[in-house]
């Protein structure tokens, strides 16, 4: 307040404060354009997981594959693994496509899975290390639902009594755009 009883914001004026001010505001305008031209940009590409990083067949040879394979009284799994999750992977019928598959958790009472081992183990012998292998697998469905916390959901539990390993780098699962993040969810049935 001044002597008269008005307020003199000259008075509170910082030394230097319109450059401080201008600078500030430079600053805020980079940011801000960079960023709408980031969004802007990003959307040229491909989406945000990017294109597929499984490899494998073409989709005619994988249809020829299955309409080809034998049948029986077992199920075609595919290992899918994600940290911090205890779902097993997928699992199909003969001769169904992957698109049908299931994802479920294995109950290991008559049998353990592939990879029960370490979690911590060295490279290719640990928890985990058999992600996208191919097996065949025998059991049954428990008629069950179990609850899987980390990605908060109810699977079909199923009673594994043996496997064996089909192929241990079958390619995409889905399609051939499939994208493995081993941090996050990111294949699922279309």
């Amino acid at each position: 307040m001044s002597i008269d009883g008005r307020s003199d914001f000259r008075a509170c004026r910082m030394p230097g404060g319109l450059p401080i001010l201008r600078s500030m505001l430079r600053f805020v305008w980079k940011v801000v354009s960079w960023s709408v031209l980031s969004c802007v940009l990003s959307q040229c590409g491909t989406s945000s997981l990017g294109s597929g990083n499984l490899g494998g067949p073409t989709v005619e040879e994988r249809d020829a594959k299955i309409a080809a394979e034998p049948t029986g009284n077992f199920y075609y799994g595919r290992r899918y693994f994600v940290e911090k999750t205890r779902f097993w992977g997928y699992l199909r019928q003969p001769r169904q496509p992957w698109s049908r598959a299931k994802l479920v958790i294995m109950r290991e009472d008559k049998k353990s899975t592939p990879d029960r081992i370490s979690e911590n183990g060295p490279p290719g012998q640990c928890y985990g290390c058999d992600n996208n292998a191919e097996y065949r697998i025998h059991g049954y469905y428990t008629g069950r639902d179990a609850y899987e916390p980390n990605s908060n959901q109810f699977l079909p539990e199923f009673m594994l009594t043996g496997y064996e390993v089909l192929d241990r780098q079958p390619g995409w699962l889905f399609q051939p755009k499939d994208h493995y993040d081993r941090f996050r969810i990111t294949m699922i049935p279309r």
